[in-house]
């Protein structure tokens, strides 16, 4: 695909290759449309988006869950001319309420009645789909008015402070990426395959790889809803899956299921993907030995649209890494002098943390590529630089064989009497202790150190863990500054959409 075409060129494409090919299919409803029925249903939506109104560059909020008709909606979006924000189905209205002000959007297509907070605007209800692929609005094609550096959709994450931004992602972006993961070998989706997508669409991680990989090798996508292991595992099955691409909370789901469903669930799949945070190795060993398929890791960033390394590029899962930068583009770590940091690490075997002692061989994740945002709404501030390197919150280093591992985000660190404390570090040293179900640990204000380390535990149903275990623990393996100052137990932790822990809350 032309970097200068519209995204949703890629689902014309596939309609003209493979048009009798299943697309999409909703594992609730087990509605199935084919690429020619998808592509018809776009040309609908663009087709009554356009008749409300919707012009060039208008910002139109997607709110619906993951779904066939998510897809064509925000398909329809892109090829109508308009910009597409996604949001999730969840939020309150209060939270979309500040969306719709900070966008700027005109129309929300969502199955929720929303109160327009301002003096103009419509909602719509999303895609009617039937068996046709349309709602009965004419498929006649429509030529889209926007492509390449025109921006084509518009994700928010939170920053540092907590505050929402809008990812500023073009067209070119987001196709240079299904380019760019498209020359992985072992490919990532191939013609042929189907493809368990439980990874929320309107995260970029799942809308690229979930949809737009699919689209452009004309595969087959079974959208689910949402994440229940058991049913997925079932989907698996009735569906013959042959890739999964997920997020460590799903493959830890899986892990806990008993193997002989595991090793039945995943019989057709052959290849296994993760992203968003990183696998715990004795997950990684559980899932591969009930079904002997290694999960490949990889990173991204929503302002990367979205992927920048996988393990599939290192040629093998590799526990604690997430591989090497995928084709066309670039990566290197600064330190806090703006110099590219120097050699790479050597990995200890028996320690393979006690790098983190040495802060010189750490540095913040700096990338280029065509697949980088185009700055934050609205103005495109903090993009890439004038000689297109953008540089992540995120600190990493590189082993001898050129592969990233990441340590945590710098917003994350911990600074105790001036000495560095990774939260991930801790982490896994606390998540060793029999009992320990899930574990976050951040920086809390302390007068005489600065910060102090507080871990934050959730226990395993029918396990007990005292507050002295963890610190004892910890004192065996930690260095002292590093070893928490205080321990909570709580039943659940606070996760993003794709199951990462959110510290915020927790300081």
């Amino acid at each position: 695909m032309a970097a200068d075409a519209n995204v949703a060129d890629l689902v014309a494409s596939a309609a003209a290759n493979w048009p009798a090919v299943t697309a999409l299919v909703d594992s609730s409803s087990e509605l199935a449309l084919t690429w020619q029925q998808v592509d018809n249903a776009v040309n609908a939506a663009a087709a009554a988006l356009r008749e409300s109104g919707v012009a060039r560059g208008d910002r139109v909020v997607v709110r619906l869950p993951t779904s066939a008709s998510y897809a064509v909606a925000v398909l329809g979006v892109l090829r109508a001319g308009g910009i597409a924000v996604p949001s999730s189905p969840q939020s309150p209205v209060a939270e979309l309420r500040g969306l719709l002000a900070h966008s700027g959007a005109t129309v929300v297509v969502t199955t929720t009645d929303v109160e327009w907070p301002g003096e103009s605007g419509a909602v719509l209800p999303p895609p009617d789909l039937d068996v046709n692929g349309n709602s009965g609005n004419s498929a006649a094609p429509v030529e889209p008015v926007t492509s390449g550096e025109d921006i084509a959709m518009l994700c928010y994450t939170t920053s540092a402070k907590g505050a929402p931004r809008g990812v500023m992602l073009s067209h070119r972006a987001l196709l240079a990426n299904v380019a760019q993961v498209g020359r992985l070998r072992p490919a990532p989706v191939a013609h042929g395959d189907r493809v368990l997508v439980a990874i929320p669409l309107f995260h970029v991680y799942g809308f690229g790889l979930g949809l737009l990989q699919v689209a452009a090798r004309g595969a087959t996508a079974v959208l689910a809803e949402r994440f229940d292991a058991a049913r997925a595992l079932a989907d698996c099955r009735r569906h013959q899956i042959t890739i999964v691409a997920g997020v460590p909370t799903m493959f830890r789901e899986f892990a806990e299921r008993p193997a002989e469903e595991l090793t039945s669930g995943l019989a057709t799949v052959r290849l296994l993907t993760s992203g968003a945070a990183p696998l715990h190795p004795k997950v990684l060993a559980a899932i591969e030995e009930a079904t002997g398929l290694g999960v490949y890791e990889g990173y991204g960033l929503t302002e990367t649209a979205p992927v920048l390394t996988s393990t599939i590029v290192t040629g093998y899962p590799k526990p604690g890494s997430v591989g090497r930068a995928i084709p066309c583009v670039e990566l290197r770590l600064i330190g806090n002098d703006g110099a590219e940091v120097g050699a790479p690490v050597p990995l200890d075997a028996d320690d393979p943390d006690d790098l983190l002692e040495e802060d010189d061989v750490t540095g913040l994740v700096t990338v280029r590529g065509d697949n980088l945002f185009s700055g934050y709404w609205p103005d495109g501030s903090g993009g890439p630089d004038a000689d297109g390197w953008f540089q992540t919150n995120d600190v990493g280093y590189l082993d001898t064989d050129g592969d990233l591992h990441l340590v945590d985000r710098i917003n994350d660190l911990i600074i105790v009497n001036g000495f560095n404390v990774y939260p991930h570090e801790v982490e896994d040293v606390i998540a060793e202790l029999p009992g320990v179900a899930e574990v976050a640990v951040v920086g809390v204000v302390d007068e005489r150190s600065g910060e102090a380390v507080k871990a934050v535990v959730v226990v395993a149903p029918s396990a007990a863990l005292s507050e002295q275990q963890v610190i004892d623990h910890c004192t065996e393996q930690l260095a002292r500054y590093k070893v928490p100052s205080f321990v909570e137990f709580t039943d659940e932790l606070p996760h993003t959409a794709l199951g990462k822990i959110s510290r915020t809350p927790l300081r």
